[in-house]
């Protein structure tokens, strides 16, 4: 699968569930299918790889994260902004730790993923951590 992130959240703004309407969780083939853009990102930013993280995203994918202005479009610009705040802030070390996915669901070609995540750093050289919310929507592409 050949999967690209077009939306990333460390923080779930609003999320809308109808219960009765829900699809099933998708089944392991399709959860490590949906998962592999993820790691890729996750993977590329622990490296300090930002070029990896970035490919994981198409161009247009919308970024919303809880430092200002919040809202990006393109990872690229996002991680501009996010290494800005890191050099800003005297942000070092920074890490995420992804847990379980706890929900993944693939339609077809688009996939649906939350996983709990800690984003771990050190401001100063003092450890921080900051529990959050990862979510994407994936689109298969051919």
């Amino acid at each position: 699968m050949d999967s690209k992130l077009i939306f990333v959240a460390r923080k779930i703004l609003l999320v809308f569930a109808l219960a009765a309407l829900a699809p099933t969780q998708a089944d392991a083939s399709e959860q490590t299918d949906a998962m592999t853009p993820v790691h890729q990102f996750v993977d590329g930013f622990n490296k300090g790889d930002m070029k990896l993280a970035i490919a994981a995203c198409t161009d247009d994918a919308s970024v919303i994260d809880d430092f200002s202005p919040h809202v990006w479009k393109g990872c690229g610009n996002w991680a501009q902004g996010f290494e800005a705040i890191v050099r800003e802030k005297s942000i070092t070390d920074v890490k995420i730790i992804l847990d379980k996915p706890r929900h993944v669901e693939v339609t077809g070609d688009r996939a649906y993923v939350v996983a709990s995540v800690t984003l771990v750093y050190k401001v100063k050289d003092k450890p921080k951590e900051l529990p959050s919310m990862f979510t994407a929507s994936l689109h298969k592409e051919a």
